[in-house]
């Protein structure tokens, strides 16, 4: 067994050997411009036009409603600031949470600053978005509700369709940073009632640097300014020069995730309720952050009283886990995502997360469940020292 045993999946997954296979041709053999107008590009566009095909239908929505980014974050920024710039005018509000990822949050707190409003839901202990809060929140000046479908913190499992339909009710779009969620749960943007969906293809064992926004284009028809201008590349939506071996890779990924999306999830989901039984079995006063709500199959966010996650992680060098998003993973500060569910301070920093991904094993579960309880320890004698 390889050790750092790996189980920080939600910061990002290796890419699988079948995506890579697809890309490589891309960078030599077939390495034109997809808007070129000769066999070079033309080739690359039809590699386009599959990927973007087989991204579609991982989250049930037609080639034409999506388009290609350099990630999720680049995806949020422009489903957010693209639709304020269109329907801004009469109706000026968004309605997020506060456990969003930061980008969005980050985004909506940039448009506040060029006179945007912006409500941020509570969210219960386990984590969860209280709807008859939200409705009481909507009204007609809100023209954008973004709930983030899967925490990447917590995997805590938000009502997508029920929030939808009260959004829509209000006559608002309704924008979700599935992120976490495509490949890990089962998605139709039409059933669900989604407007606006955002991807990254690196946390589906894709590559690093490419991502995907679904803009519905009928029922209504939802309308973008594009945020970064160019060559009118993606319907004139999001300009410059297409990423095309890293959206050869996206597709594959989101056809393999899309095949193995059930089997998969029920193999982790029995892996990381044995992860949780033997790690609360053999450490006292360890709490699963969000176990009250639905949750993503693979993820897990341990809380260890008594052994701060600054401290517990650098003595845990045979297991690689993280202290919550990796985009803050150099900071002390406490966890934005535990303190709004009631967690104290000294709580959320007491916090592990803990993301299984397809190539996790038992072997690896239960050695690193030891590895856990023997680092916990550790930590809490020193701490009585």
């Amino acid at each position: 067994m390889r050790t750092p045993i790996y189980l920080d999946y939600n910061a990002t997954t290796p890419v699988d050997d079948r995506v890579l296979d697809a890309m490589l041709p891309f960078f030599r053999e077939h390495f034109g411009n997809a808007s070129s107008e000769h066999s070079f590009g033309w080739t690359a566009d039809e590699a386009v036009k599959q990927a973007r095909e087989r991204t579609a239908k991982l989250i049930g929505a037609t080639p034409r409603t999506l388009f290609f980014t350099s990630g999720a974050t680049e995806s949020v920024s422009l489903a957010i600031r693209g639709a304020g710039d269109i329907y801004g005018g009469r109706r000026h509000r968004i309605v997020t949470v506060q456990t969003e990822h930061r980008a969005v949050l980050a985004t909506c707190e940039a448009m506040e600053r060029e006179g945007y409003e912006t409500t941020y839901l509570p969210v219960g202990t386990d984590g969860l978005v209280d709807l008859d809060a939200l409705e009481a929140a909507l009204n007609e000046e809100t023209f954008l509700v973004s709930v983030m479908w899967a925490n990447n913190e917590t995997g805590v499992v938000q009502p997508i369709p029920e929030i939808a339909e009260r959004a829509h009710r209000a006559g608002a779009l309704m924008m979700t940073d599935a992120t976490q969620a495509a490949g890990k749960l089962p998605i139709s943007v039409n059933h669900d009632g989604v407007d606006l969906l955002a991807l990254s293809a690196h946390k589906l064992y894709g590559p690093k640097g490419v991502g995907a926004l679904y803009v519905r284009q009928r029922g209504p028809r939802v309308r973008l300014a594009p945020q970064v201008t160019g060559g009118g590349q993606e319907e004139g939506l999001r300009g410059g020069t297409l990423n095309v071996p890293g959206i050869v890779g996206l597709g594959m990924a989101a056809q393999i995730a899309r095949r193995a999306q059930a089997d998969d999830a029920e193999r982790l989901e029995a892996l990381r309720d044995r992860f949780e039984a033997a790690v609360c079995a053999a450490v006292p006063g360890t709490a699963v952050n969000g176990a009250g709500a639905p949750r993503l199959p693979n993820t897990t966010s341990l809380r260890f009283e008594g052994a701060r996650a600054a401290q517990l992680l650098p003595v845990l060098h045979d297991v690689a886990a993280s202290a919550g998003s990796a985009c803050h993973a150099h900071t002390d500060e406490p966890s934005h995502v535990l303190t709004a569910m009631g967690l104290t301070p000294e709580q959320a920093r007491a916090t592990v997360r803990f993301s299984l991904g397809r190539p996790t094993t038992e072997a690896e579960v239960d050695v690193a469940a030891e590895h856990v309880a023997e680092s916990v320890h550790l930590v809490r004698r020193r701490a009585a020292a």
